[in-house]
């Protein structure tokens, strides 16, 4: 992969992660209730299902996923049921102090943090497709193909996380207002709301 082809995928790299979708919202909703730290643990998951994803490209089987309006629509429709889920279960939490032991506990043993940034990413098959439409574009079919998947991975990885991590950041400063129940309560619906809204879009979308 040459420079000038490399600078035009890391400018589109950029693009896509600073464009708000799942991913953001996890990053935030995680930052303001769990600290920055917890986030973390967050946009790890994502970036393991970002790989996955780019290997699942690499491998072709994204444009089988591209041509099959079945494997499309089950996958769609368990990546929209899942963050409806996520949503209502938001929507639906109580309004409990922030960093309770017993909750942060739970999280990390159960890893569950990671768990919902891999689900979240990886149930979005519009992720692939828009992968499998776009990578293809900056691999140079001359020249060897792993390199420069590796290369376009820890590209988008790199970028991602960065990006990912200052939603999270943005999101921490805002933490200090959460010790009101009201404006926990508060938190938690608009979040809720945007999950299911994410999901909510994901099921009327289509290819």
């Amino acid at each position: 992969m040459s420079w000038s082809l490399w600078v035009a995928f890391l400018v589109a790299a950029i693009v896509i992660a600073v464009s708000p979708g799942p991913g953001a919202v996890l990053s935030m909703a995680t930052g303001l209730r769990h600290g920055y730290l917890a986030a973390l643990r967050s946009i790890l998951g994502l970036e393991l299902a970002l790989l996955v994803q780019l290997a699942v490209v690499a491998l072709g089987l994204g444009a089988v996923l591209a041509t099959s309006a079945t494997a499309f629509l089950a996958l769609k429709i368990v990546g929209a049921a899942y963050l409806i889920w996520l949503g209502v279960q938001k929507w639906r939490a109580r309004p409990e102090p922030l960093d309770t032991p017993a909750e942060d506990g739970a999280m990390r043993k159960r890893g569950g943090l990671v768990l919902q940034g891999l689900l979240v990413n990886l149930t979005n098959p519009k992720a692939i497709i828009f992968m499998a439409a776009l990578v293809p574009q900056f691999i140079d079919p001359r020249a060897a193909q792993l390199p420069q998947f590796l290369i376009i991975g820890a590209t988008m990885v790199a970028v991602d996380t960065v990006v990912m991590s200052c939603y999270a950041g943005l999101a921490t400063r805002f933490r200090p207002l959460l010790r009101d129940p009201r404006a926990l309560r508060l938190q938690n619906r608009v979040f809720g709301g945007l999950f299911v809204g994410a999901g909510a879009a994901l099921a009327a979308s289509s290819k």
